[in-house]
């Protein structure tokens, strides 16, 4: 396969429950984080049913392209959470942050909800290549606050938008042309808020992805990670 992967996930250093969620389908490719809505009911139940959600997934050569197949299983997610936080209450939230990348040959695809990350790390530069779907985000767009004020304004934590918040999924959609020696991360916030991107580019060029991926993780914990950390770090060989 023309790629290489590892997913993590940890609870952290502070919370006693993980409901961050990871997925590595190298074999079809897919992978996936998602982290459930921390102090609504059942976050850790939202993550977990959408990764499962995912890796039934079972694309046909003759069939649509997979993205269809995963917009069309979180779109049925997001509905059967609305219909189990109803159950619970007028006010109930069962949701959960999702970033999925969808590759073929050197051809990839991010789709996202909230504030969980997609990066590419490429001849040595780490870029972003999602947009955060959160209330700090948009204070830095409308130039109410700097971009490097972003990551420890006391807000971070607020998303504006899940997988489960409203009737109707709205997910963001990237596409790029990848290129040999390409590597992507997709992580929670758990990890950007925990260590810098600076770090996390020294990380990602300095091993093989397994070892990359593990070294993410224990470096957030070397950090208190006060948040679930989880990383999924793919190479594409080209």
């Amino acid at each position: 396969m023309p790629y290489r992967s590892a997913a993590r996930t940890h609870v952290g250093a502070v919370r006693q429950r993980n409901e961050d969620a990871v997925l590595e389908r190298a074999e079809i490719g897919l992978w996936a984080v998602a982290d459930g809505a921390g102090g609504h009911e059942r976050g850790d139940y939202a993550s977990r049913r959408i990764m499962a959600a995912l890796n039934e997934l079972h694309p046909r050569p003759s069939g649509p392209p997979l993205v269809e197949y995963v917009r069309e299983s979180l779109a049925e997610i997001n509905l059967e959470l609305r219909a189990e936080a109803a159950a619970i209450g007028p006010n109930a939230l069962i949701g959960s942050t999702v970033v999925v990348l969808l590759a073929i040959k050197n051809q990839s695809c991010c789709l996202w909800a909230g504030d969980s990350r997609f990066y590419r790390m490429r001849g040595g530069r780490l870029v972003q290549l999602s947009r955060d779907q959160s209330h700090v985000q948009n204070l830095v767009d409308r130039g109410e606050i700097a971009q490097e004020a972003a990551a420890t304004h006391p807000l971070g934590n607020i998303v504006t938008n899940l997988v489960g918040a409203s009737d109707a999924l709205v997910l963001e959609e990237r596409r790029d042309s990848l290129e040999a020696g390409d590597i992507l991360l997709l992580c929670t916030d758990g990890l950007n808020r925990a260590i810098t991107d600076a770090e996390i580019a020294g990380i990602l060029g300095g091993g093989p992805v397994v070892d990359a991926a593990d070294r993410l993780i224990e470096h957030a914990l070397s950090r208190g990670a006060r948040d679930n950390v989880s990383a999924v770090v793919i190479k594409y060989q080209g």
